[in-house]
C-alpha cells in the first residue's frame, strides 16, 4: 500500500509529510469530495471484507467507494501512515423508527487529537448528514458545516452525535412525498464511547449487515458522492442531486432506467463496477 497513491486518489497536492490540522481537515473533506459512500458490492454478488489490503485495492486501485468499515478503516491507516495520533472507535447508530440506537458498533469511526484537541473523523455516513469537516469533541457546541449544524452531546460516558439542517425543497412535486426526502430537520445519527477498537471488532457486524434481510444495506443499494455545492446520491433507481442553499436544501430527483444505471454511475459517481449490479429500493428508513 503506496500513501502517495491514496492522495492521488482524492487530488491531495500538499506536504503529506506534515500530521498538522490543516492537512487534516484537507485530506478529509478530499476523501468525501472524492470517494463515495456505497454498498454496491453487496448487490454486485462481491462481499465486503475487513482486510485492509483488499480495501485498499478497491477504493485507491479500483476507483471505488465503500461502506464505514471500508472508508474509515482506510482513513484510519492513512492517518498513520502521515503520523497522526488516532483511536478507532466503535458507533451505535440511531433507528428513528424504533427511537433508540442499535444495540452494538456498526460504525467505524476515528478519534484524532491534535495539539491537546480531540477531533472527530468520519469520512463515510453518506448524503445529508456526511460532515465535510472533522468535528472538535466539545458538549454542546454548534459547528457549523455546509449541510447543516452538527452537535455532539456528551452524557457520561457516552457521546450522541445531532444534526440540524434545512427544510428540502423538491423541484418536481411528483417525487414531494417520496420516503427518501428528509423531512426531520433534527436527526440523531449515533452515539459512541471513547473505547479504543480494532478492525476485528467490527467483523461479525459486517458480515450481518451484508446477509440479515432486515439490513438496510441490504434492502437498498446506496451510493451518495459530497460534491462543493451538496451531493449526489442514486438510492434504487432513484437519483438526486442536492444543492445546498442558505435557507433550504434544494432537491431535484428522478428515476433512473436500468440501462442509464452504468453511465450514470461512471459519470455522476466515477464508478465502473466489476459485476453486474441490481439497484434495491425496498421499504426501509432512509432519507437523503
Amino acid at each position: 500500500m503506496d500513501l502517495k497513491e491514496y492522495l492521488n486518489r482524492i487530488g491531495f497536492t500538499g506536504q503529506y509529510d506534515k500530521a498538522d490540522l490543516n492537512n487534516f481537515f484537507t485530506i478529509h473533506k478530499l476523501h468525501v469530495m472524492n470517494i463515495p459512500f456505497e454498498n454496491l458490492s453487496i448487490h454486485s454478488g462481491e462481499k465486503n471484507t475487513m482486510d485492509l489490503q483488499i480495501i485498499y485495492d478497491k477504493i485507491v486501485k479500483s476507483n471505488r467507494g465503500g461502506w464505514c468499515c471500508e472508508n474509515n478503516l482506510l482513513f484510519s491507516w492513512v492517518l498513520k501512515e502521515m503520523g497522526y495520533k488516532f483511536t478507532i472507535l466503535g458507533g451505535k447508530v440511531f433507528n428513528s423508527q424504533e427511537q433508540e440506537f442499535l444495540p452494538t458498533d456498526c460504525h467505524l469511526i476515528n478519534l484524532v487529537e491534535i495539539d491537546g484537541k480531540q477531533y472527530l473523523a468520519d469520512v463515510s455516513f453518506g448524503v445529508s448528514c456526511q460532515i465535510w469537516h472533522p468535528l472538535e469533541l466539545i458538549s454542546g457546541k454548534d459547528q457549523l458545516q455546509p449541510q447543516g449544524v452538527f452537535r455532539l452531546i456528551n452524557n457520561g460516558m457516552k457521546w450522541v452525535l445531532e444534526k440540524t439542517g434545512r427544510k428540502q425543497m423538491v423541484q418536481d412535486k411528483a417525487f414531494a412525498n417520496s420516503s427518501l426526502v428528509n423531512k426531520r430537520l433534527t436527526k440523531t445519527l449515533y452515539s459512541f464511547i471513547l473505547t479504543p477498537r480494532d478492525a476485528d471488532h467490527f467483523q461479525e457486524m459486517s458480515d450481518c449487515l451484508q446477509t440479515s434481510p432486515e439490513s438496510l444495506f441490504m434492502l437498498k443499494s446506496i451510493c451518495s458522492l459530497q460534491t462543493p455545492t451538496g451531493f449526489r446520491a442514486l438510492i434504487g433507481y432513484t437519483y438526486s442531486e442536492v444543492t445546498f442553499k442558505e435557507d433550504s436544501d434544494l432537491v431535484d430527483m428522478k428515476e433512473i432506467p436500468e440501462c442509464e444505471i452504468e453511465a450514470l454511475l461512471r459519470e455522476k459517481f466515477n464508478l465502473v463496477l466489476a459485476n453486474k449490479f441490481t439497484p434495491k429500493n425496498n421499504k426501509a428508513d432512509y432519507c437523503i
